[in-house]
């Protein structure tokens, strides 16, 4: 996708910090004088958010990896197309809480091998990854007792415990060494404006 803008994505498991992150970084940049969309997955746009709460609230059972796959892409193309791909038309910094490499972990391989199908439709229907994505990589039993102390309604993801967030930690390191260009992995086991410092120093070079 041709574009004018930086398109940067925030990922991590659940309870490291990375929505945080994420927030700073655009209050930080649009104090800067930058245009900047901050947004979310799945949701971002009034029909991903209808999809967000079908897929985040209720039993952990409540859809197989393979419909989740399906509601997932189906937000992230009207995120796409609604939020994402106008924002970067018109030369703005946009800011994602997750993109599609959430969906390559939590359901391409933690719940199956799906891998192979979420990128045959990841490329049919989206066909776009970002300019930069920042992994907050955090202990799994730290973040997910932070994750678990939020306590909010979108708890079904945690609600798989901490085998979970061990595997997707181990694939979110592997997917950065996969996309090793795109990838940079920050050590999320540190206050915030450490973090945020690192964070800043590595999208630094990537903006225009």
């Amino acid at each position: 996708m041709s574009r004018k803008g930086l398109f940067l994505s925030f990922e991590g498991i659940d309870g490291s910090g990375k929505s945080t992150q994420a927030r700073r970084l655009a209050e930080s940049l649009r104090a800067g004088g930058r245009d900047v969309v901050l947004t979310r997955e799945p949701g971002g746009s009034p029909g991903a958010e209808e999809i967000r709460a079908l897929v985040l609230q209720g039993d952990p059972d409540r859809w197989s990896a393979e419909t989740e796959l399906l509601l997932f892409t189906a937000a992230r193309r009207d995120h796409l197309e609604r939020t994402i791909r106008p924002a970067l038309d018109a030369g703005k910094v946009v800011i994602c809480d997750r993109f599609a490499d959430s969906t390559r972990m939590y359901q391409g391989l933690s719940r199956g091998d799906l891998r192979a199908k979420v990128d045959a439709l990841h490329d049919l229907m989206i066909a776009t990854e970002p300019d930069l994505t920042l992994l907050i990589d955090m202990d799994p039993a730290a973040a997910l007792s932070r994750a678990k102390a939020r306590a909010t309604e979108e708890e079904r993801f945690e609600d798989f415990g901490i085998g979970l967030q061990e595997r997707m930690r181990a694939g979110f390191l592997a997917l950065a060494a996969e996309f090793s260009d795109r990838f940079r992995v920050i050590d999320g086991n540190r206050g915030e404006a450490d973090v945020a410092r690192d964070v800043a120093a590595a999208i630094a070079p990537h903006l225009p």
